[in-house]
């Protein structure tokens, strides 16, 4: 048992390492996961052995869960309105035509059973969200004609589809060919999930609205909670669970709720591990010894489904909708696979009775050539497509990115004497971008207006724009320790470095905010600002 926290640990802790070089070479660290699991997996250096298909895939379904819970709650929908017929066009219709398309060639030219070709295609009908949203953030693509919003919804929102075509097919080569079965099941993975989706996502909501919590900790768990409830309850009535999740996550990731941004934070951490998880698990899985076998059948579905497939696809429903042709290409290029078909090709590993080819390394192959060769270029392309406008911000497209400045606020007592009292706000002498927006007076709270005028014990609150990637700051504490020199000496006459501000002094339980004249006392907690 120590043994496998160790690695874990020390996989966690590589993975992390690794991200910041893939930031710099503007791939998605994804790629690197799996190749960590590979390096660590039977073939591998440290040949740890993982043949329980079952298991990562009970493992990856449930990381599966947050990452299309977050994908829905990262995508904000105001910006991504204009687009979002054409996004969900893709990511269903698409989906069926991708995995239609691929399924023929695979059959017709590749030689595969029909039946388990168009399992093939189904599971390389979607695209990865994970990828698509990681190029767009590290390479700040800010792109025109709202392409950005049209890939991360697409992306975001086609993996249900996937796995519905995917089960369908699956039941198919077990046997179950009745007709209204098949449209049942359809029937039941649409509605029920999307139903689901949205009563869970409407009541979530409102509670999230009326309710606050004791501590930020709590909603993060209770959201956590709703995330998995919005996959379970449809997937035992037979809906579509994924579906749902990401219904549930749109929906919250659009409305004012209580902590938001400290949910942000948490779930981005969440799903970064979970993206870890899968990623590792699936490379772990993998036998690179069996891939020189199955390169070249990847090879020719790779490059059908980029240079053919895709496009096809893409121009076929989006020329109608008088999308510009530019659109259409970088949008083709950018169907970037990944870890969801490499889930799904679990499944139909589990799932399928006999298979007369290798599928889930067929998958694992296209997804290795996938990221790294399509997301390198995709920064390029957009270039000589004249798609990138640095007039906009692509990171505005994201719910968790804020469209104003982060805010700090203040608070002052007005001491008798000070130069603020009885006078009006609008002639107090403020500084630059900075504004009085609550008084706290006997008991009561004011809302300033230019004519409200300030008194004597007043509490006031000011706020201001807090700075932005501002890293030269750097706060620690000192305590004053008996014999230390700065003892009862007044602050600007103890001998310090000119880069160094004591901004706060804590004095028992009284905090004060010092000025050249303080004396520090002993047992005094002084913050420093070190300006590095």
């Amino acid at each position: 048992m120590q043994f496998y926290l160790f690695i874990a640990a020390v996989v966690i802790i590589a993975c992390i390492l690794l991200n910041k070089l893939s930031n710099k070479l503007g791939i998605p660290m994804l790629i690197g996961f799996i190749l960590l699991g590979m390096v660590f997996g039977s073939d591998g250096l440290l040949k740890i052995p993982l043949s329980d298909y079952s298991f990562v895939e009970k493992v990856c379904s449930t990381a599966l869960i947050f990452i299309m819970f977050y994908g829905g709650f990262g995508t904000k929908w105001s910006e991504g309105t204009p687009v979002a017929g054409r996004a969900i066009l893709l990511s269903t219709v698409g989906v069926v035509v991708t995995a239609i398309l691929v399924g023929l060639f695979c059959h017709f030219v590749m030689g595969l059973p029909l039946l388990e070709a168009l399992l093939l295609g189904s599971i390389l009908g979607c695209t990865d969200a994970a990828s698509v949203f990681s190029i767009l953030r590290l390479r700040r693509l800010n792109l025109r004609e709202n392409t950005a919003s049209l890939l991360e919804i697409e992306s975001g929102s086609n993996d249900p589809c996937a796995y519905m075509l995917t089960i369908i097919v699956l039941s198919l080569m077990k046997g179950s060919s009745d007709v209204g079965n098949i449209l049942y099941m359809a029937f039941s993975q649409i509605v029920y999930g999307g139903g689901c989706g949205i009563i869970i996502a409407f009541l979530s909501g409102l509670l999230l609205k009326k309710y606050k919590f004791s501590t930020a900790g709590f909603a993060q768990v209770f959201v956590l909670a709703i995330a998995i409830l919005s996959y379970s309850i449809p997937q035992m009535i037979g809906g579509n669970g994924y579906l749902s999740a990401y219904i549930v996550g749109i929906y919250l990731g659009n409305i004012d709720i209580y902590g938001k941004r400290d949910l942000v934070s948490f779930f981005d951490g969440i799903t970064g591990l979970m993206q870890m998880v899968i990623f590792f698990l699936l490379g772990l899985l993998s036998f690179p010894s069996q891939m020189p076998t199955v390169l070249l059948p990847a090879l020719l579905v790779f490059v059908f489904i980029t240079l053919v497939a895709r496009p096809i696809t893409v121009f076929l429903l989006l020329t109608p909708l008088k999308t510009s042709i530019r659109q259409s290409a970088l949008v083709s290029w950018a169907g970037l696979r990944g870890a969801s078909s490499i889930v799904f090709a679990v499944f139909a590993y589990i799932g399928a009775p006999h298979l007369a080819n290798d599928i889930f390394h067929i998958v694992f192959v296209v997804v290795l050539l996938s990221i790294p060769v399509q997301g390198s270029l995709i920064p390029f392309i957009s270039k000589k497509l004249g798609l990138i406008d640095n007039n906009i911000d692509v990171m505005r497209t994201f719910s968790d990115y804020s469209d104003e400045l982060p805010i700090k606020y203040v608070q002052l007592v007005i001491p008798p004497g000070n130069h603020w009292v009885n006078k009006r706000v609008r002639d107090l002498m403020l500084p630059p971008d900075t504004i009085l927006v609550v008084i706290k007076r006997d008991g009561g709270t004011i809302v300033p207006k230019g004519n409200t005028v300030v008194k004597e014990g007043d509490q006031v609150v000011l706020s201001a724009r807090a700075p932005v990637n501002f890293d030269e700051v750097s706060l620690t504490e000192k305590r004053l320790i008996k014999n230390d020199p700065w003892i009862d000496k007044s602050i600007s006459k103890i001998d310090k470095p000119d880069n160094l501000l004591i901004i706060m002094i804590q004095r028992g339980r009284k905090l004060i905010i010092p000025s050249g004249d303080t004396v520090l006392k002993l047992n005094d907690v002084l913050v420093i600002n070190h300006i590095e």
